[in-house]
């Protein structure tokens, strides 16, 4: 399953960048997040919360940075499962910010998500609006922190 969006984010290119590696910051933007943790300089640890559908999931999961291009492209590479065995999945997502002006940068991402088990049961259309909800609050979340570093 391919889930891809553009959003807008008011904040100097390089600020944002640090922003996005920054577990600290991470955890506190993404809805859901229990922990983000830096194991080395390309690997975090993650153990995120969501409801998909009727079901509550608790996935637990390895995030690599496979390639970075500072401060306009990252990949990201992982892998993890629901620790209840609902499910397993499999992510690559590319972000790449570019200036647009007025102190103005797009952040686009395209994640390609692989996923079996109870949770391939909601399919793409229910897994696909939890994105863009989740999304949507990352993106208020990330901008409030932006307005208080400024």
């Amino acid at each position: 399953m391919i889930i891809e969006g553009k959003l807008t984010v008011k904040a100097p290119i390089q600020k944002l960048w640090d922003m996005l590696l920054d577990p600290a910051t991470l955890g506190s933007c993404l809805p859901g997040a229990e922990k983000i943790e830096k194991i080395d300089e390309k690997t975090y640890d993650a153990v995120v919360k969501q409801k998909v559908g009727p079901i509550k999931v608790t996935l637990k999961f390895r995030n690599v940075l496979t390639e970075l291009q500072p401060p306009y492209r990252l990949v990201l590479e992982g892998e993890g499962e629901d620790i209840t065995k609902l499910g397993h999945m499999k992510q690559k997502t590319i972000v790449e910010l570019s200036e647009i002006g007025d102190g103005n940068v797009d952040v686009s991402y395209k994640s390609d998500v692989a996923i079996v088990g109870k949770l391939a049961m909601f399919g793409d259309r229910v897994m696909r609006s939890k994105a863009k909800e989740v999304e949507k609050e990352f993106t208020q979340n990330l901008q409030e922190k932006l307005k208080g570093k400024a």
